[in-house]
C-alpha cells in the first residue's frame, strides 16, 4: 500500500516541489497551506507522516502539532529554520517526532522521510518472541504499539513508544543519551542529545504518577537512562 503524506507549508512552491518528488517515489501526497486546513485533513485521513512547517497562517505548526496529538500518534516532522534550536525543542515538546531544517535539499528530505517511516511505521518483522511485554503494572503491546499502565491506556507518540520499548526490553541496562539518539532516531538524525531529554521528560509526564520521582524510567546521573520498576 502506498504511503500517504500530508505536506503543510504556506509557500506553495515548496509544497509543489516536495509533492512532485514524493509522488515520483509512489507516495500519495495531500497538501495544506494553513494550519486549519492541515488540522482538518489530519482529522479525516490516516497519514503515514505529516511534514509540518512552523510559520503558518491561522494556526502555527506548534498549535497544529499539539491538536493532532489529542487524537492521533501519526508521525509528525516539523520544518524548522536552520540554527533555530528553540523551534526544534518546542516542536519536540509539542509532540513532534523529528524535525528537518530549512533550507533543505529535496533529496535529503526524501531520504529523511523514508528513514523516519521505516522507524515509525514500517512493517514489523514477526518474531518468535512474545510481542506483549508485561512488567508488573506496565503492559506493552509491541504489535499494536499500545501501552497500558495499571490497565489504563496511555497514548504515546511513535518516538516515545520506540524509546520506552527499547528500555523495557533491556531492563536495568543503562543507555547513554548518545546511544539512545542513535538507536531510536538513527545515525542520519541531525539533532543532538537534547532530543532524548525532551522525549524522556514527555514520557515521564505520561506514565509516571510523580515525574520528579520516576518509578519506571530512571536517570543514572552522568551516564544516561534505564528502565526498572521497583
Amino acid at each position: 500500500m502506498a504511503k500517504r503524506v500530508l505536506v503543510v507549508d504556506d509557500e506553495k512552491l515548496i509544497v509543489k516541489g516536495i509533492r512532485f518528488s514524493l509522488e515520483q517515489d509512489g507516495m500519495e501526497v495531500d497538501s495544506a497551506y494553513d494550519g486549519e486546513e492541515a488540522l482538518n485533513l489530519a482529522k479525516n485521513n490516516p497519514y503515514d507522516m505529516v511534514l509540518l512547517d512552523i510559520m503558518l497562517p491561522k494556526m502555527d505548526g506548534f498549535e497544529v502539532c499539539q491538536a493532532i496529538r489529542e487524537f492521533s500518534n501519526m508521525p509528525i516532522v516539523m520544518l524548522t529554520a536552520k540554527g533555530d534550536d528553540m523551534d526544534k525543542i518546542l516542536g519536540l515538546e509539542y509532540g513532534a517526532d523529528d524535525y528537518i531544517t530549512k533550507p533543505f535539499n529535496i533529496l535529503e528530505v526524501k531520504a529523511r522521510i523514508k528513514a523516519i517511516m521505516r522507524r515509525t511505521g514500517g512493517p514489523k518483522e514477526k518474531s518468535s518472541h512474545a510481542m506483549m511485554i508485561e512488567k508488573q503494572d506496565l503492559r506493552l503491546d509491541c504489535d499494536s504499539r499500545r501501552l497500558f499502565v495499571k490497565n489504563r491506556e496511555v497514548n504515546l507518540t511513535a518516538k516515545e513508544f520506540d524509546l520506552l520499548e527499547l528500555l523495557v526490553k533491556n531492563e536495568n541496562r543503562v543507555y547513554s543519551r548518545e546511544n539512545l539518539l542513535e538507536l531510536v532516531w538513527g545515525t542520519d538524525f541531525p539533532g543532538d542529545v537534547r532530543t532524548v531529554d525532551v522525549h524522556v521528560r514527555r514520557l515521564r509526564e505520561k506514565i509516571e504518577s510523580n515525574p520528579s520521582e520516576p518509578k519506571y524510567v530512571h536517570t543514572k546521573w552522568g551516564v544516561g537512562y534505564y528502565y526498572n520498576q521497583k
